[in-house]
């Protein structure tokens, strides 16, 4: 696809602490590949992606497929970034909530995370999902998968037990918040919760080629 081939320009945000692997996360998912060296995020930066997005219609039947531009940005997880990577919280429409299933810290800040997003997003209730980061590093593992399961189903979110070093349940995790995102755009009649400038389809706002919900409501948010 060439720069302006594509239906919609979706913008995720990585959340999480310092250290839980936002950024290798992302790597992995862009370009396949695992740098072990770590690299603090200074601020924001942002990778991108092309994908093909295929709903499942009520009779299982797939759809036509849209062509997303994916921004994955990540944010830095040190506190005294906070100001600045909660300004971006407004503008993104989905939320990938990290913690290191080795660091038992990141795991407890998953709330205060939640928390911030609660205040700062485009709602109270966002599209989040929540990966437990380093799956890989099984002798090194003290966030047990109940647990996580378990903090997952309290907040209502979908939860991925991923690995930047070997890509496990990456793509899943994306591909289920991008599909979360769509299914909120076609069944949302007031389309004021899309954030400015996030959703684009070839020049024209999105809302022109969503199909018009005739029913009475509002966002699901």
């Amino acid at each position: 696809m060439s720069d302006g081939d594509y239906d919609y320009l979706i913008k995720f945000l990585a959340l999480g602490d310092s250290g839980v692997g936002k950024t290798s996360l992302l790597y992995q998912y862009t370009d396949g590949k695992f740098n072990s060296k770590f690299i603090t995020t200074v601020g924001i930066d942002f990778r991108e992606k092309r994908v093909v997005y295929r709903a499942n219609g009520p009779d299982g039947a797939i759809g036509r497929g849209q062509r997303i531009h994916l921004q994955l940005w990540d944010t830095a997880g040190q506190e005294r970034f906070r100001s600045l990577t909660t300004a971006f919280f407004r503008d993104a429409m989905g939320f990938l909530l990290l913690f290191d299933l080795t660091n038992e810290q990141s795991f407890l800040n998953v709330r205060n995370w939640i928390s911030q997003l609660q205040m700062h997003a485009y709602c109270e209730s966002p599209d989040v999902v929540l990966c437990g980061n380093k799956s890989d590093l099984v002798d090194q593992r003290v966030v047990k998968e109940e647990d996580a399961r378990e903090l997952a189903e309290k907040y209502g979110i979908p939860y991925f037990e991923t690995s930047a070093a070997n890509g496990t349940n990456i793509s899943k995790a994306i591909e289920m918040l991008l599909d979360l995102i769509m299914k909120r755009m076609e069944r949302c009649v007031d389309k004021s919760w899309i954030p400015e400038g996030v959703v684009r389809s070839n020049g024209h706002n999105s809302t022109e080629h969503l199909n018009e919900n005739k029913e009475k409501g509002g966002c699901g948010c």
